[in-house]
């Protein structure tokens, strides 16, 4: 009988190895289609209403992703210095078009705009990858600093959502650090949220280890998490501010998709970043 209940048990234990191999097999194939999500963003503008101002950039690394990237130049400033860029990287779910009210807040700031698209989103062909995207940035980050009027030495980044891991593995990848970082209810990487599906970080392809990138940084991080934010706890932004002593972290109210950006202490809190900077 003993021997009996050992088999049982050694064929139950391998009955569920098996399936936990299979279900961790299907999550390796299939997150590429679980993390990024452009069907859910919506259609793009059609050309015809992409609005004057915007100098639309394409980068093309690999054959069938061609990638758009939108170009808004400082306002109107005759005489003053070059200016520096800011790059604003989505949110999943998210388009370019979407962002051209946080563009316009930085260009009222005296700033020129950056707006990458991710491959796979929007006009944008190939299919979205972490290596694939962040090498679309940088590629139009290097188009956009080309161009009269931008001061090619003085980058900021500023990441939304999934748009936090982007801009912490462009901080990452740029030749010259940026002179800003900013994170706005920002992760500590996709792999920390595997066990939630009962598999291990390092299946993972699309990591996005911002935990990793931000205490080698040596740039002012400001970090704008909301308590109330349903998707990314508020503790990831905690921990990421835990990180590094540069790091401020801002708290502020609302959802995760609640256009934090709409709230006055948003924009005091860049400001008052903004003015560290400039002293």
């Amino acid at each position: 009988m003993p021997g009996k209940r050992k088999k049982w048990v050694r064929r139950v234990l391998i009955q569920l190895g098996l399936i936990y191999f299979a279900w961790c097999l299907i999550l390796f194939l299939m997150q590429g289609r679980m993390l990024y999500l452009p069907n859910m963003a919506g259609p793009p503008l059609p050309d015809s209403m992409i609005p004057a101002g915007v100098e639309r950039l394409w980068v093309e690394r690999q054959p069938g992703a061609r990638v758009e990237g939108w170009l808004l130049q400082r306002r109107n400033a005759p005489n003053a210095a070059a200016a520096a860029l800011v790059v604003l990287t989505h949110g999943n779910a998210e388009l370019i078009d979407h962002c051209l009210d946080n563009a316009e807040h930085w260009r009222s700031r005296g700033y020129a705009v950056l707006l990458p698209e991710y491959r796979g989103y929007g006009r944008s062909g190939g299919t979205p990858t972490q290596t694939g995207i962040v090498g679309d940035v940088l590629a139009l980050i290097d188009e956009a600093r080309k161009h009269a009027g931008i001061d090619p030495s003085r980058t900021i980044l500023h990441g939304r959502s999934l748009g936090t891991g982007v801009a912490a593995q462009t901080a990452a990848a740029l030749k010259a650090p940026p002179e800003a970082i900013i994170l706005e209810s920002p992760f500590t990487s996709v792999a920390s949220f595997s066990w939630r599906y009962g598999a291990p970080p390092l299946l993972v392809t699309n990591p996005y280890r911002t935990d990793h990138v931000l205490p080698g940084l040596a740039c002012p991080i400001l970090i704008l998490h909301s308590r109330n934010d349903e998707i990314v706890p508020f503790s990831h932004g905690q921990r990421l501010a835990a990180l590094n002593p540069r790091a401020k972290l801002v708290e502020l109210d609302g959802s995760h998709n609640a256009a934090l950006s709409s709230q006055q202490r948003y924009w005091d809190a860049v400001d008052s970043m903004l003015a560290g900077i400039n002293r």
